[in-house]
């Protein structure tokens, strides 16, 4: 049986899933710091405050 040295796809795995995440966080912080990110948190406030009565 043929054993490969495969201690370098960790670390692969690593960057990769660090560059997803970096990317999905920067979608993130540019649609809630949009006009669509106000709306939605605006919406959601006016929603909870309903379920409390408040509002």
């Amino acid at each position: 049986m043929d054993r490969r040295d495969e201690s370098g796809i960790t670390t692969a795995e690593y960057a990769v899933g660090t560059a997803a995440g970096a990317g999905f966080a920067g979608l993130l912080y540019t649609l809630l710091t949009g006009s669509f990110g106000d709306q939605l948190l605006e919406r959601l406030f006016r929603h909870v405050m309903g379920l409390l009565g408040i509002g």
